[in-house]
């Protein structure tokens, strides 16, 4: 590992909480104050999933990306967080611009220390890992929207065949028919 890449590591890990802290609460200022009030003040995963589902996530992903050139983890910790975002109100700018966030949220806590050291080089390669991050959740959340979309049509078809089989509007074809 290069040591310049190891210094930024260093750097970020010395802000890792108040980084985490600040990445996940724009992810929730995404949502109506008495929801996050809600996901905040319920730490039971079982009373709170969505809130256990964005915390570990969130914390796992971080992890992923700043610490390790992990992508596999990346894509395995965003997916749970990207799955409840893609069944809500977002659009996909929306459901995302949070991973974004990271990049402006280190800078805020890091920035001064990375330009003394003459880090910026390194910084971008992670502002690149960032980008990748967000394509990976860009297809998990296409994928999501794919299967909600399949589920609707499925239901509709299941709706429509039923109504008409009430109605005696369908015809279906005896066993012993062939065709």
């Amino acid at each position: 590992m290069a040591e310049a890449q190891m210094r930024l590591r260093e750097i970020i890990r010395t802000k890792e909480a108040d980084i985490l802290k600040e990445w996940k609460q724009t992810l929730l200022d995404t949502y109506p104050q008495d929801a996050v009030k809600f996901i905040q003040g319920q730490k039971n995963q079982f009373a709170n999933p969505v809130g256990h589902i964005f915390d570990t996530g969130l914390t796992k992903c971080f992890s992923n990306l700043i610490f390790t050139d992990d992508n596999e983890g990346v894509k395995e910790s965003l997916d749970e967080v990207i799955r409840v975002r893609a069944v809500q109100d977002f659009s996909p700018a929306g459901a995302l611009a949070f991973i974004f966030d990271l990049k402006g949220i280190i800078r805020a806590y890091c920035l001064e220390q990375i330009m003394k050291e003459d880090l910026l080089e390194e910084l971008w390669r992670l502002d690149a890992r960032i980008d990748e991050a967000v394509l990976i959740a860009f297809n998990i959340y296409a994928s999501c929207r794919e299967e909600l979309a399949e589920i609707r049509v499925n239901e509709v078809k299941s709706n429509v065949y039923f109504l008409l089989r009430k109605a005696k509007m369908l015809v279906e074809e005896s066993p012993d028919k062939g065709v």
